[in-house]
Order: structure tokens, then C-alpha cells, then sequence
């Protein structure tokens, strides 16, 4: 039975033969709207049907070439767009697209990747192991769901790889006849309006949810789509040519756990230029929160912000009575001291932003990445510019903002795939209706893990990488080393140098340098650094020599808020049947011990571990685990409250305009 074709009848679609639409367009809008209103998930025991179908439409198709292959794909949409994508059409589809990347590409999709292709067009997220393909895994539903006449998007972390991946499987679809491009930040606005009218698009979710704010704001609210119609036949085709996208329909998230849960938690915003709060405000603000006492505030470094005390808002009065505006109002001169007092005491240089060319850029701590092109909000940025004596910037004015949540479940269909998503299931399936299917490896992993190791201080641990390092190095084993913190990175290098082992940090910047470098992760006695999310999506090849000497050897120097991100550092080695090895070396003045320290159990644990005496390396192990855990489920607990909000805002809005 095809797997959307189990529910009861509908009386957009006949069930008899003579009651179809006669109209090619209408039967292709019937059959697309058919899938979509019946996007079923199977479990991936039900899932494996999909292969001997595709297994038979392939052994049909093994004699096609590429011109074979392209009439082919004509019949193949015409079948989709009329019915839909059932479990055959799906089939048929699949085979055509793996002898396209046969004989376009030189690689035929194995059966995993038939799986994760088809969980993803089932509307799932596909939980593939670091190294598994999910690059060329995501061509199955990407094209399947192109032929069909749905536009696509397939999105990624950094427009590094959305040019890359695109222009790798550009051949695979242009031998279906379907067009592909891709959208970054750099191009101008009518390429990107060019870009957005392929078939496929690959583009970051950044830029993607950019150019939607964009298109709100030519809209300006007014989504009447009669009027637009009318604009359309009076030739007034002004805000219709603005416009980038074509509509949110089928949308396939690389790195899913990254885009959909860890950067969710930070809004997007455009803004404009805000006149008011230039930097006489911003001086006097730094100055005032600089002369306060510790008597005056309190600061909560769990919550990442800074409370005032009676005594510190008495003296705040006193000290702003014989200024004006804005200090002369409370609400605003206590928000500008709260953001001062945020920005001298929680904010770091090398932790939470650098500064690179005169300017201050954000660090997401999550994934250790630079932000180019995010700011922070009220004021701050201004205040961390002023504070390590920059130029100012122009304070910034929300234009239009969303959600990542908001915008996501606006999508008629989607999808994901990742190598971390088994922690996240759970939220996954509640804010967005994804399930998770976990996909088999291809080879069996033979990645070994090593006991986790604990040092009694950071100068012990960096002293113990560094004995590793250098036992590793003399044999020719690649060493890849993750670090948390641009600082931690540096800290690792100096350490490193100091003991003349020749290592190559990477320092995140999301460009083709970065995974160029990563890329060489896999050379014979290469040492690399670089923090846990660094190279992400990127291959590490790793040379015979390398393979010879034991494969990859990851060292996680520091455990991460969430199991996900570790996961995904360990899974850099051993792929796909490589051989390789993974451990961690950690302190007990890592920063994840910052979430158990006012805990019931932080004073005699570490009375304990403190006394050194037999087995408290395994006891630290276990209190690090639970700091970890502590910390994930506290983050978990704000995206669902971020969620919960969010989901207020929305019906409120839907309530008021309601009555429009």
C-alpha cells in the first residue's frame, strides 16, 4: 500500500479514474496538496520497504545514460505531479536519482542513504553518523521533491558549504533537467532574487531567514493576496519583483540539532539606525556602573545577568538627579546600568567576542563559531565597543524580527538530517512535529574511546595534552584537539609551542579556510586545534600513512553544556569503517562545573576531591558527567520556556487579527 494513500478518501481527490482532473496544472496541484496534507511518518523498520522497490526500478535503469536518464525524469515528474508522491513514485524517483549521481557524479547512493533520503521525505530528521554522506543523502528528497514542482530548499550552517554542496551536486541535477543555485549574503540583491527562482536552493539558514524579514517589510503587513493579484494585472508589479522568496515549502536543515535547537535561542533581527543613545549615553552608562560598589548589585552568572540591590537603585537616583534624558527616567537609566554591569563583569574578550579589525565581534559560545554579522541589542554592543576603547557603532532599531521556531514551522514540509539529534528528540517532536529516525552506518564504526582522564587543575591538564601530544606526534598519529573557547584554543597553541609540536590552530571563522584546514586534520603526524564545532560538515580524509599509524586521535579537552556537541567532536574520527580513537582530558576548574557549584552536593564533593584520596578521578569523572547534565537539562528548560513564549506571541497575534 503507498504510504499516503491509507486515509480516507477526500473529495478533493476522486478516487475513480473518470473524476480526475482533466487539467494538467490542477492535477498537479491536487496530487502536490494530497502529499502534503497527508505527511505520514513511519518508523524505520517500515521505512526498509523502500529499498527492494528501489532495488527493482534501478536494476530497470542500469543500462540508461545520461540522455536516457534526462527523458526519463520527464515521465517521472509528469507521474509525481499528478499523484503525488507515493511510495512508488518515490521509488521510481530514487532510482533515477542514484543512477543520475552514478553516472554524474561517480557515486551511487547506498542503502543507508536510500533510508535517510527517504525518512527526510516522510517529513523526519535522519540521525547519520559524522561521515555517513549526508550531503549526497539529501539529493534523494531534494530532487524527488524538485520533480514533483515543489520548490526546495536545502539549508545549512555557513555559506562556505551551501556554495560548496551546491556547486559538487550541480551536475546530478542539471542531468534531471532540474536547476540548482545558491544564495549567501555576499551577492546582491537581484542575484539572490535569481538564485530564489531555481528548483533547488541551497543557502544558510541565516541569510534565508533574512531575506523573509525582507519580504515582510516590502509586504508591510499587507499579505492580501487579491491585492497582489490586482498589482499583477495592472502592471504594478513593484512589490511582487522585491520579493526573494517563491513561498516555504519543502525545506531539508543540514546539521539539524545546530540550526533548529542550539541557534534558536537567538532572534532574528533587522534593524535600522536609532538616533537616540549615541555615545555620550554609553560613556556615562560605563562610567556609572564602573563607580558602583559591590553592595549595589549582585551578579548571577548562571542567568548571565546582573540584578540591583535597594541600595544600588537609591544610588543610581542619586547619581543621575542633575542629568537629563534618559537618565531622568527610571525604567530606561536602570536598563542602560543593568546592560553596563552585564557587559564589565560577564562579558570576555576571547570567550564571549573578539575583536578582529577595529571592530567587536559575537562568539557563540554553543559552537565556538564567529558571528560576523550579529550584534547584540540594547546597547551592549556599544558598550563592549567603548569598553575596549573601539569606535562606535550605530546604535541599531528593530525593524522586523522572528523566531527560528516561528519561521521553521511556517514550512509546508519539513525535513532534517544531523549526527546528534537522539538528545534533542524530544524537542524536536514537540516544538516542530519532527520525528527522529536513526539510520545504520554503511561500515561498522571502529572508533575506540579511552576512560575520561581528570586533572586536579587547568595547569595539569594543559600539561597532560601536551605529554599526549607529544607521545602521539612521535608515532605519526593526526591529532585533532577541541577546545571550547577561542581563549582555550590560544591557551592549548602557547602550551603546545612551548613543547616545539608543530600545531595549526583554527580559530572558527566560517570561510573556505577554515575547512580547508580542517580538511588536513588527517595528515601523518598533523596537530590541530581548534574549538568543538570548528569544521563542521567538513570531510577529513585521512592518508594511508595515517590510517596505518591508528586513524584520527580526538581529544576533547573540555566537556561542552551539551553531550550533542562532545558527540559530534568524537565523531570527527573513524568514519565510515576508519579507524580512529577519541578521549578527554579535563580539569576541575572547567567552566561546566560552574552549574553544580551552589548544589546541595558541591561542598562535600569537593571536600572529597580536594583530599585526592583512592578512586577521586572517578568520582570527578561522574561529578563532571552530572555538571553536564545539570547544564543541558537547564538549557533545555529555556528553550522550552522560549518555546512556550513564543507560541503566546503567535496566538495573541492570531487572536487580534482575527478581528481585523
Amino acid at each position: 500500500m503507498d504510504s499516503f494513500a491509507a486515509l480516507a478518501p477526500d473529495p478533493l481527490y476522486p478516487e475513480k479514474e473518470s473524476e480526475r482532473p482533466d487539467n494538467k496544472l490542477e492535477a498537479w496541484g491536487t496530487g502536490m496538496l494530497r502529499w502534503l496534507s497527508r505527511k505520514r511518518r513511519q518508523p524505520l523498520w517500515l521505512t526498509r520497504r523502500i529499498l527492494p522497490r528501489v532495488h527493482r526500478e534501478a536494476a530497470r535503469l542500469a543500462d540508461l545514460d545520461l540522455a536516457g536518464v534526462r527523458a526519463r525524469a520527464d515521465e517521472v515528474a509528469f507521474d509525481l505531479r499528478c499523484h503525488g508522491i507515493t511510495t512508488a513514485g518515490a521509488a521510481r524517483a530514487f532510482a533515477l536519482v542514484r543512477q543520475a549521481g552514478k553516472l554524474a557524479l561517480g557515486k551511487a547512493h547506498f542503502d543507508v542513504q536510500l533510508l535517510g533520503g527517504w525518512a527526510m521525505l516522510q517529513g523526519m530528521v535522519a540521525e547519520m553518523n559524522t561521515g555517513e554522506g549526508k550531503t549526497l543523502t539529501a539529493t534523494l528528497p531534494a530532487a524527488t521533491a524538485a520533480l514533483a514542482g515543489l520548490p526546495v530548499h536545502v539549508i545549512t550552517t555557513n555559506d562556505y558549504l551551501v556554495e560548496r554542496d551546491a556547486q559538487i551536486m550541480a551536475p546530478l541535477y542539471e542531468a534531471l533537467g532540474l536547476s540548482v543555485a545558491w544564495v549567501s549574503m555576499e551577492m546582491t540583491p537581484q542575484a539572490r532574487r535569481e538564485a530564489y527562482k531555481a528548483d533547488i536552493v541551497y543557502c544558510s539558514n541565516k541569510t534565508l531567514v533574512f531575506d523573509y524579514l525582507r519580504d515582510l517589510i516590502v509586504l508591510d503587513d499587507d499579505r492580501d493576496e487579491d491585492r497582489l493579484r490586482l498589482e499583477r494585472l495592472r502592471g504594478e508589479g513593484g512589490r511582487l519583483q522585491q520579493l526573494f522568496l517563491r513561498g516555504l515549502c519543502f525545506a531539508i536543515v543540514d546539521e539539524a540539532d545546530s540550526v533548529l535547537v542550539d541557534e534558536a535561542r537567538t532572534p532574528l533581527i533587522i534593524s535600522g539606525v536609532q538616533e537616540e543613545d549615541g555615545g555620550a549615553v554609553t560613556a556615562q552608562a560605563m562610567a556609572l556602573a564602573g563607580a558602583m560598589q559591590a553592595l549595589h548589585y549582585r551578579i548571577q552568572p548562571a542567568e548571565r545577568r546582573a540584578v540591583l540591590t535597594e541600595s544600588g537603585r537609591e544610588h543610581l537616583r542619586q547619581a543621575c538627579a542633575a542629568l537629563p534624558a534618559p537618565w531622568s527616567i527610571p525604567f530606561r537609566r536602570e536598563e542602560l546600568i543593568l546592560s553596563a554591569l552585564t557587559v564589565l563583569h560577564l562579558y570576555k574578550l576571547d570567550e564571549q567576542y573578539i575583536v578582529r579589525d577595529g571592530k567587536v565581534m559575537v562568539v557563540d559560545e554553543f559552537t565556538g563559531r564567529v558571528m560576523p554579522d550579529r550584534s547584540w541589542g540594547q546597547g551592549v554592543h556599544q558598550m563592549l565597543e567603548h569598553k575596549e576603547g573601539l569606535e562606535l557603532s550605530d546604535p541599531r532599531a528593530t525593524l522586523k524580527s522572528i523566531s527560528y521556531q516561528r519561521f521553521f514551522k511556517h514550512y509546508l514540509l519539513l525535513a532534517g538530517m544531523t549526527g546528534t539529534a537522539a538528545e534533542i528528540r524530544a524537542e524536536l517532536g514537540r516544538v516542530y512535529n519532527l520525528p527522529v529516525v536513526r539510520i545504520p552506518t554503511h561500515r561498522k564504526s571502529r572508533r575506540l574511546h579511552a576512560p575520561d582522564s581528570v586533572h586536579a587543575s587547568m595547569a595539569d591538564k594543559w600539561a597532560a595534552v601536551r605529554e599526549r601530544c607529544r607521545e602521539l606526534h612521535a608515532r605519526g598519529v593526526p591529532v585533532l584537539i577541541g577546545t571550547r573557547s577561542v581563549a582555550a584554543s590560544e591557551a592549548a597553541a602557547r602550551v603546545l609551542a612551548e613543547a616545539q609540536l608543530p600545531a595549526v590552530v583554527l580559530n572558527a571563522k566560517q570561510d573556505a579556510d577554515e575547512a580547508a584546514l580542517i580538511a588536513r586534520a588527517g595528515e601523518i603526524g598533523s596537530i590541530m586545534i581548534a574549538t568543538n564545532m570548528a569544521g563542521r560538515g567538513t570531510d577529513i580524509p585521512l592518508s594511508q600513512a595515517a590510517r596505518e599509524a591508528g586513524g584520527l586521535h580526538v581529544i576533547l579537552t573540555e566537556r561542552h553544556e551539551s553531550a550533542r556537541i562532545d558527540r559530534q567532536l568524537e565523531g570527527r574520527s573513524g568514519r565510515q569503517g576508519d579507524p580512529g580513537h577519541a578521549e578527554a582530558i579535563l580539569s576541575l576548574e572547567d567552566a561546566v562545573l560552574d552549574s553544580v557549584k551552589d548544589s546541595l552536593w558541591a561542598r562535600p564533593v569537593g571536600a572529597l576531591l580536594a583530599a585526592q584520596g583512592p578512586g577521586w578521578r572517578r568520582i570527578a569523572v561522574h561529578w563532571l558527567r552530572h555538571a553536564q547534565a545539570r547544564t543541558e537539562s537547564k538549557l533545555a528548560r529555556e528553550r522550552r520556556q522560549m518555546v512556550a513564549a513564543d507560541e503566546e506571541l503567535e496566538n495573541s497575534l492570531s487572536f487580534s487579527g482575527q478581528g481585523d
